[in-house]
Protein backbone atom coordinates (compact mmCIF):
# COMPACT_ATOMS: atom_id res chain seq x y z
CA UNK A 1 0.00 0.00 0.00
CA UNK A 2 1.62 3.64 -1.21
CA UNK A 3 1.38 6.88 0.70
CA UNK A 4 -0.89 7.97 -1.70
CA UNK A 5 -3.68 4.91 -0.80
CA UNK A 6 -2.90 5.67 2.76
CA UNK A 7 -3.96 9.30 2.57
CA UNK A 8 -6.78 8.70 0.09
CA UNK A 9 -8.24 6.19 3.07
CA UNK A 10 -7.52 8.75 6.03
CA UNK A 11 -9.78 11.48 3.61
CA UNK A 12 -12.53 8.43 3.01
CA UNK A 13 -12.37 7.85 6.48
CA UNK A 14 -12.57 11.32 7.45
CA UNK A 15 -15.20 12.41 5.16
CA UNK A 16 -17.62 9.51 6.31
CA UNK A 17 -16.75 9.56 10.15
CA UNK A 18 -16.44 12.97 10.26
CA UNK A 19 -19.20 14.61 9.61
CA UNK A 20 -20.94 11.90 12.36
CA UNK A 21 -18.56 12.93 14.37
CA UNK A 22 -19.25 16.97 14.06
CA UNK A 23 -22.59 15.96 14.14
CA UNK A 24 -22.88 13.98 17.08
CA UNK A 25 -21.26 16.81 19.09
CA UNK A 26 -24.13 19.24 18.06
CA UNK A 27 -26.70 16.85 18.96
CA UNK A 28 -24.29 16.86 22.51
CA UNK A 29 -24.14 20.37 22.73
CA UNK A 30 -27.60 20.80 21.78
CA UNK A 31 -28.74 18.38 23.54
CA UNK A 32 -27.16 19.26 27.02
CA UNK A 33 -28.04 22.82 26.90
CA UNK A 34 -31.96 21.53 26.46
CA UNK A 35 -32.27 19.79 29.24
CA UNK A 36 -30.30 22.35 31.31
CA UNK A 37 -32.98 24.72 30.07
CA UNK A 38 -36.24 21.57 30.50
CA UNK A 39 -34.78 21.37 34.08
CA UNK A 40 -34.53 24.42 35.17
CA UNK A 41 -37.96 25.65 34.40
CA UNK A 42 -39.46 22.17 35.55
CA UNK A 43 -37.72 22.88 39.23
CA UNK A 44 -39.21 26.15 39.26
CA UNK A 45 -42.86 24.56 38.13
CA UNK A 46 -42.66 21.78 40.84
CA UNK A 47 -41.64 24.49 43.11
CA UNK A 48 -44.31 26.67 42.11
CA UNK A 49 -46.81 23.98 43.11
CA UNK A 50 -45.16 23.45 46.06
CA UNK A 51 -44.12 19.54 45.78
CA UNK A 52 -42.57 18.25 48.48
CA UNK A 53 -38.78 18.38 48.56
CA UNK A 54 -37.62 15.12 48.43
CA UNK A 55 -40.29 14.45 45.61
CA UNK A 56 -38.96 17.46 43.94
CA UNK A 57 -35.46 15.72 44.02
CA UNK A 58 -36.70 12.72 43.07
CA UNK A 59 -38.41 13.61 40.18
CA UNK A 60 -35.86 16.32 38.67
CA UNK A 61 -33.17 13.65 38.90
CA UNK A 62 -35.76 10.79 37.39
CA UNK A 63 -36.68 13.11 34.34
CA UNK A 64 -32.67 14.54 34.09
CA UNK A 65 -31.19 10.46 33.79
CA UNK A 66 -34.03 9.88 31.36
CA UNK A 67 -33.24 12.93 29.11
CA UNK A 68 -29.41 11.86 29.20
CA UNK A 69 -30.09 8.51 28.20
CA UNK A 70 -32.42 9.70 25.02
CA UNK A 71 -29.34 12.21 24.36
CA UNK A 72 -26.99 9.36 24.71
CA UNK A 73 -28.53 7.25 22.40
CA UNK A 74 -29.49 9.99 19.68
CA UNK A 75 -25.22 10.44 19.49
CA UNK A 76 -25.00 6.63 19.54
CA UNK A 77 -27.51 6.15 16.21
CA UNK A 78 -25.91 9.39 14.49
CA UNK A 79 -21.95 7.53 14.82
CA UNK A 80 -23.70 4.76 13.49
CA UNK A 81 -24.13 2.77 16.30
CA UNK A 82 -27.18 0.43 16.17
CA UNK A 83 -28.95 1.39 18.80
CA UNK A 84 -32.14 -1.03 18.25
CA UNK A 85 -30.25 -3.58 20.24
CA UNK A 86 -29.47 -1.69 23.15
CA UNK A 87 -33.20 -0.40 23.04
CA UNK A 88 -34.53 -3.91 23.57
CA UNK A 89 -32.16 -5.02 25.99
CA UNK A 90 -33.41 -1.48 28.05
CA UNK A 91 -37.01 -2.32 27.65
CA UNK A 92 -36.45 -6.05 29.04
CA UNK A 93 -34.44 -4.67 31.89
CA UNK A 94 -37.10 -2.29 32.98
CA UNK A 95 -39.74 -4.31 32.38
CA UNK A 96 -37.92 -7.36 34.51
CA UNK A 97 -37.33 -4.79 37.07
CA UNK A 98 -40.95 -3.83 37.45
CA UNK A 99 -42.33 -7.29 37.05
CA UNK A 100 -39.83 -8.45 40.63
CA UNK A 101 -40.47 -4.93 42.03
CA UNK A 102 -44.53 -4.72 41.27
CA UNK A 103 -45.85 -4.26 44.44
CA UNK A 104 -43.20 -1.45 45.39
CA UNK A 105 -43.64 0.11 42.41
CA UNK A 106 -47.16 0.57 43.12
CA UNK A 107 -46.37 1.87 46.77
CA UNK A 108 -43.75 4.27 45.02
CA UNK A 109 -46.83 5.59 42.67
CA UNK A 110 -48.97 6.31 45.39
CA UNK A 111 -46.26 7.98 47.13
CA UNK A 112 -45.53 10.23 44.60
CA UNK A 113 -49.68 11.07 43.91
CA UNK A 114 -49.77 11.76 47.63
CA UNK A 115 -46.94 13.89 47.72
CA UNK A 116 -48.77 15.86 44.43
CA UNK A 117 -52.32 16.29 45.16
CA UNK A 118 -52.00 16.28 48.91
CA UNK A 119 -54.32 14.58 50.23
CA UNK A 120 -53.02 15.51 53.87
CA UNK A 121 -49.88 16.84 54.72
CA UNK A 122 -47.53 16.58 58.32
CA UNK A 123 -49.47 16.97 61.58
CA UNK A 124 -52.75 16.11 60.06
CA UNK A 125 -55.20 14.06 61.89
CA UNK A 126 -56.56 11.36 59.56
CA UNK A 127 -58.30 7.80 59.41
CA UNK A 128 -57.31 5.59 57.01
CA UNK A 129 -57.26 1.71 56.74
CA UNK A 130 -58.87 1.45 59.91
CA UNK A 131 -56.80 3.52 61.62
CA UNK A 132 -56.84 7.20 63.25
CA UNK A 133 -53.47 9.31 63.90
CA UNK A 134 -51.72 12.55 63.29
CA UNK A 135 -49.05 12.52 60.06
CA UNK A 136 -45.55 12.30 61.11
CA UNK A 137 -44.00 11.40 57.73
CA UNK A 138 -44.48 11.12 53.97
CA UNK A 139 -42.22 8.85 52.51
CA UNK A 140 -42.52 7.67 48.37
CA UNK A 141 -43.49 4.14 49.74
CA UNK A 142 -44.93 4.52 53.42
CA UNK A 143 -47.14 6.89 55.71
CA UNK A 144 -46.34 6.80 59.21
CA UNK A 145 -48.61 8.35 61.66
CA UNK A 146 -48.32 8.35 65.68
CA UNK A 147 -51.56 6.85 66.78
CA UNK A 148 -54.13 8.19 69.78
CA UNK A 149 -52.27 6.04 72.05
CA UNK A 150 -49.18 6.99 70.66
CA UNK A 151 -48.27 4.40 68.85
CA UNK A 152 -46.46 4.07 65.56
CA UNK A 153 -48.28 3.44 62.70
CA UNK A 154 -47.09 2.56 59.13
CA UNK A 155 -49.10 2.17 56.39
CA UNK A 156 -47.96 1.54 53.03
CA UNK A 157 -49.07 4.42 50.40
CA UNK A 158 -50.66 1.67 47.31
CA UNK A 159 -53.08 0.76 50.21
CA UNK A 160 -53.31 4.32 51.65
CA UNK A 161 -54.33 5.33 48.79
CA UNK A 162 -56.59 2.73 47.67
CA UNK A 163 -59.12 3.04 50.68
CA UNK A 164 -61.32 6.11 51.99
CA UNK A 165 -58.50 8.83 53.63
CA UNK A 166 -60.83 10.72 56.12
CA UNK A 167 -58.95 14.27 57.02
CA UNK A 168 -60.27 16.01 60.30
CA UNK A 169 -57.58 18.24 60.25
CA UNK A 170 -58.23 20.18 56.76
CA UNK A 171 -60.87 22.48 57.09
CA UNK A 172 -59.10 23.71 60.71
CA UNK A 173 -62.47 23.00 62.68
CA UNK A 174 -64.57 20.26 63.83
CA UNK A 175 -67.74 19.64 65.24
CA UNK A 176 -68.22 17.40 68.39
CA UNK A 177 -71.21 15.02 67.96
CA UNK A 178 -72.87 14.05 71.37
CA UNK A 179 -75.72 12.22 72.47
CA UNK A 180 -77.07 13.38 75.85
CA UNK A 181 -80.17 10.84 77.25
CA UNK A 182 -82.66 12.41 79.92
CA UNK A 183 -85.66 11.39 81.21
CA UNK A 184 -89.52 11.83 80.12
CA UNK A 185 -90.13 13.76 83.68
CA UNK A 186 -87.56 16.47 82.45
CA UNK A 187 -88.57 19.76 81.20
CA UNK A 188 -87.63 19.71 77.45
CA UNK A 189 -87.01 23.64 77.67
CA UNK A 190 -85.27 23.69 80.63
CA UNK A 191 -82.83 20.88 79.49
CA UNK A 192 -81.66 22.69 76.29
CA UNK A 193 -80.64 25.27 78.16
CA UNK A 194 -79.18 23.69 80.80
CA UNK A 195 -77.10 22.07 77.73
CA UNK A 196 -76.54 25.17 76.03
CA UNK A 197 -75.25 27.18 78.86
CA UNK A 198 -72.30 24.08 79.25
CA UNK A 199 -71.66 24.69 75.62
CA UNK A 200 -71.39 28.42 75.82
CA UNK A 201 -69.39 28.45 79.23
CA UNK A 202 -66.47 26.41 77.46
CA UNK A 203 -63.39 28.43 76.24
CA UNK A 204 -62.73 26.10 73.38
CA UNK A 205 -66.66 26.00 72.16
CA UNK A 206 -66.02 28.51 69.24
CA UNK A 207 -69.40 31.03 68.67
CA UNK A 208 -69.18 30.69 64.83
CA UNK A 209 -70.27 28.34 63.88
CA UNK A 210 -72.72 28.28 66.87
CA UNK A 211 -73.41 25.31 69.10
CA UNK A 212 -76.84 24.00 69.03
CA UNK A 213 -78.76 21.30 71.19
CA UNK A 214 -81.72 19.62 69.40
CA UNK A 215 -83.66 16.57 70.68
CA UNK A 216 -82.67 13.88 68.22
CA UNK A 217 -85.06 11.16 69.69
CA UNK A 218 -87.32 9.98 71.62
CA UNK A 219 -85.79 6.82 72.92
CA UNK A 220 -87.12 3.58 74.80
CA UNK A 221 -86.32 4.73 78.01
CA UNK A 222 -84.87 8.68 77.52
CA UNK A 223 -85.50 11.57 75.79
CA UNK A 224 -82.07 11.71 73.42
CA UNK A 225 -80.61 15.18 72.77
CA UNK A 226 -78.03 16.04 69.98
CA UNK A 227 -75.33 17.89 71.99
CA UNK A 228 -73.21 19.61 68.89
CA UNK A 229 -70.18 22.57 69.81
CA UNK A 230 -67.44 23.18 67.34
CA UNK A 231 -63.72 23.75 68.21
CA UNK A 232 -60.78 23.77 67.01
CA UNK A 233 -59.34 20.62 65.44
CA UNK A 234 -56.39 21.00 68.17
CA UNK A 235 -59.25 21.06 70.59
CA UNK A 236 -61.17 17.98 69.45
CA UNK A 237 -60.39 15.79 72.45
CA UNK A 238 -60.41 18.14 75.19
CA UNK A 239 -63.99 19.40 74.14
CA UNK A 240 -65.21 15.83 74.26
CA UNK A 241 -64.11 15.14 77.51
CA UNK A 242 -64.60 18.31 79.32
CA UNK A 243 -68.37 18.86 77.54
CA UNK A 244 -69.36 15.23 78.99
CA UNK A 245 -68.19 16.01 82.22
CA UNK A 246 -69.40 19.33 82.53
CA UNK A 247 -73.23 17.97 81.36
CA UNK A 248 -73.06 15.36 83.83
CA UNK A 249 -72.38 18.32 86.61
CA UNK A 250 -75.07 20.68 85.22
CA UNK A 251 -77.51 18.05 84.88
CA UNK A 252 -76.94 17.12 88.42
CA UNK A 253 -77.14 20.51 89.71
CA UNK A 254 -80.31 20.89 87.72
CA UNK A 255 -82.16 17.81 88.83
CA UNK A 256 -82.81 16.56 85.30
CA UNK A 257 -82.34 12.69 85.50
CA UNK A 258 -80.09 10.89 83.26
CA UNK A 259 -81.62 7.36 82.62
CA UNK A 260 -80.44 4.39 82.29
CA UNK A 261 -81.45 1.62 80.09
CA UNK A 262 -84.18 -1.01 81.94
CA UNK A 263 -85.91 -4.10 81.73
CA UNK A 264 -89.66 -5.05 82.74
CA UNK A 265 -90.16 -8.48 83.44
CA UNK A 266 -93.97 -9.89 82.91
CA UNK A 267 -94.28 -13.42 84.99
CA UNK A 268 -97.63 -15.15 83.80
CA UNK A 269 -99.37 -17.36 86.46
CA UNK A 270 -99.83 -20.65 84.56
Amino acid sequence: MNFDSIIEKIIEFGTTYGIRIIGAFIIWFIGSWAIKRIMKTLKKLMAKLDYDESLQKFLADLINWGLRILLIIAILEKLGVETTSFAAILAAASLAIGMALQGSLGNFAAGVLIMIFKPFKIDDLIEAQGEIGAVKEINIFTTQLIGLSNKRIIIPNGALLSGNIVNYSSEGTRRVDLVIGTSYDANIKQTKEVLMNVLTAQDKVLKDPAPSVTVLELADSSVNFAVRPWCKSEDYWDVYFETQENVKLALDEAGIEIPYPHQVEIHKKG
